[in-house]
């Protein structure tokens, strides 16, 4: 995703009228500025940098819905239009059987080590942005179990 896509369908909710879209869309277009703002590349923000600022903001929004109190429910449910919202940006991460062949493939000498901190360290960076650390965590696991 490039920011000036992110841009783009901002304004066309702005056009639209659409002021909880606008707002979501408005929420990842700080991030992401921020976050070319901190790396010291504010013009050209590269898309894995997009992509992960993106994340990070789905990551606060799916922890509002869960903390939220079960009698808040019209918080609760403006979080959950958020998050459906930031989930048409997101990249697409990978599934369980996509990481297992990759880990399998890429990182065989890793996984025969049979040490699953060095295992993880080894194969994270290869999924950074692709795939839910969780999924990566619970692949691992299978495969050294």
């Amino acid at each position: 995703m490039k920011l000036s896509d992110l841009q783009a369908a901002m304004i066309a909710a702005m056009k639209a009228r659409d002021k909880e879209r606008k707002d979501s869309i408005s929420v990842l277009v700080s991030a992401v500025k921020k976050a070319g703002i901190d790396a010291g590349c504010r013009e050209d923000i590269p898309e894995d940098m997009v992509n992960t600022a993106i994340l990070k903001e789905m990551k606060s929004v799916k922890e509002q819905i869960d903390t939220c109190p079960a009698e808040r429910v019209e918080l609760k449910a403006e979080y959950e239009r958020r998050y459906a919202v930031m989930e048409e940006f997101a990249p697409k991460m990978l599934s369980a059987e996509e990481v297992k062949a990759i880990i399998q493939e890429k990182f065989a000498d890793a996984l025969a080590s049979g040490n699953k901190g060095l295992v993880m360290k080894s194969v994270m960076p290869e999924f950074k942005g692709k795939a839910d650390g969780k999924v990566v965590q619970e692949v691992v696991a299978s495969l050294l179990g």
